[in-house]
């Protein structure tokens, strides 16, 4: 039986949160904004031709794994900004959601391998949640875990 759908306000207040820091450690706290917008945007306009609310949060997440996956994707195309950044970004609690030798180390994995690693250990999402949300198998998200976190073992020692 379908669950009926909110209102996209509380839709968009009930996620916003998990959505952003999902985006924080996927696509670094420089491009979250855009991409938090990007995958509100996305859902805005797919929302009214849904049916279901029962699983509303992974839905969303999956909307916001293809956007990081795009981002970094994009990223050899688009110029970089100079100047000096800030260090640590802060989460919309204030408190910084990376040290900057991790976020440098996620941010160093392929696209695929950093959504799930953000998603499994981030999220703290099962294997089979992690798959659905980003269309793949759930062999398939055990792999991009796997190799992530192996990667930014090797990065971190």
């Amino acid at each position: 039986m379908a669950v009926e759908l909110p209102p996209f306000s509380e839709f968009l207040a009930e996620h916003k949160g998990t959505v952003y820091r999902f985006l924080m450690a996927a696509v670094g706290p420089h491009e979250a904004d855009d991409a938090f917008q990007e995958t509100f945007v996305s859902a805005l306009r797919a929302y009214p031709r849904l049916t279901d609310a029962s699983k509303l949060d992974r839905w969303v997440l999956r909307i916001a794994s293809r956007k990081a996956i795009d981002h970094h994707r994009a990223a050899s195309r688009r110029a970089i900004p100079s100047g000096d950044l800030p260090e640590q970004a802060a989460s919309p609690g204030g408190r910084p959601e990376l040290d900057s030798d991790l976020r440098a180390a996620v941010a160093s994995l392929p696209p695929k391998q950093r959504v799930a690693v953000v998603h499994r250990h981030v999220l703290d999402r099962s294997y089979a949640d992690v798959a659905e949300m980003m269309g793949i198998s759930e062999e398939a998200a055990r792999a991009n875990v796997y190799q992530g976190v192996k990667k930014l073992r090797e990065l971190m020692t």
